[in-house]
């Protein structure tokens, strides 16, 4: 067999392995989508039907008048843009700090910060929620976001990046009267673009879903995010489908804008380093 005929077949396989993952990720989207635009006699109906004859886009004002959505849509907004803010500042100025600054106990202090990572967040649950209850921040936006800024994988992330930045670039800037803060706003962050849009993606994804945290530190409606009014919207009374497929696909609306916004950084990002000259 021929080397060219070995390629096309090895091609072959990867492209139905690809295919098949592809269909397997989206089905669920699919039928999901699909769902939302359906009475509620056809939403388990075998076999499913992918297309409704007809699109009901009642299901979607069920949703806002069955369960105050637009307040947890609002919530998970805020939340999330501050957060996603707040984390990648601090983040990258601590991984700039650590890749690029000379300072007692570097090296130490970081092994510390990436120990931090092998905690589960489960054992610090308890301890962090008794701090914000005893701070008076239970049923507020400081004790939604406080608690979960800057994270030891968004410093160790943001400093992989900035050790490929070269110290020349740094020290011309420091020759020509540069302060540490305008070579870190002029300089620094420019160049790093890539790696905060990454980051700024995956904080904003895990604050958009979060529901543990949220769930503990909100009791009242108002300040509660989409994924804890969602969640207890499915277990409160008798589920409905469709309005819960409706909430669940204006939910991603917010992700798909994000990524469609920072497609360029993201993937930018992700490739850096990957092609070696």
């Amino acid at each position: 067999m021929g080397e060219f005929r070995k390629k096309k077949i090895s091609l072959f396989f990867i492209y139905l392995f690809l295919s098949a993952g592809l269909i397997l990720n989206l089905a669920p989207l699919a039928w999901m989508l699909s769902t939302s635009f359906k009475p509620g006699s056809e939403v388990f109906r075998f076999p499913p039907k992918w297309i409704p004859d007809s699109l009901d886009w009642t299901n979607y004002k069920k949703v806002f008048s069955m369960i105050p959505f637009e307040r947890y849509y609002i919530n998970s907004i805020v939340v999330a843009i501050l957060l996603t803010g707040v984390t990648v500042l601090l983040c990258t100025m601590a991984g700039y700090a650590f890749a690029k600054m000379k300072f007692p106990g570097k090296n130490g202090l970081f092994m510390l910060f990436l120990i931090t990572l092998m905690i589960p967040f489960q054992a610090t649950m308890i301890p962090l929620f008794r701090m914000v209850s005893s701070f008076g921040w239970i049923d507020t936006y400081q004790g939604l976001i406080l608690p979960q800024i800057s994270t030891a994988f968004g410093i160790f992330l943001i400093r992989q990046f900035m050790l490929s930045m070269p110290d020349a670039i740094l020290e011309a800037a420091t020759i020509d009267g540069s302060t540490q803060l305008r070579t870190f706003w002029k300089i620094v962050v420019p160049m790093n673009r890539g790696a905060m849009a990454t980051l700024a993606i995956f904080t904003f994804n895990t604050a958009w879903n979060n529901l543990l945290w949220p769930l503990l530190v909100t009791n009242r409606e108002q300040m509660r995010t989409l994924p804890v009014g969602m969640a207890l919207f499915r277990s409160s009374r008798d589920i409905d489908w469709t309005a819960i497929m409706a909430g669940s696909v204006m939910s991603l609306i917010p992700m798909i804008i994000l990524f469609l916004l920072m497609q360029k950084q993201f993937i930018r990002g992700i490739t850096a380093g990957a092609v070696k000259e």
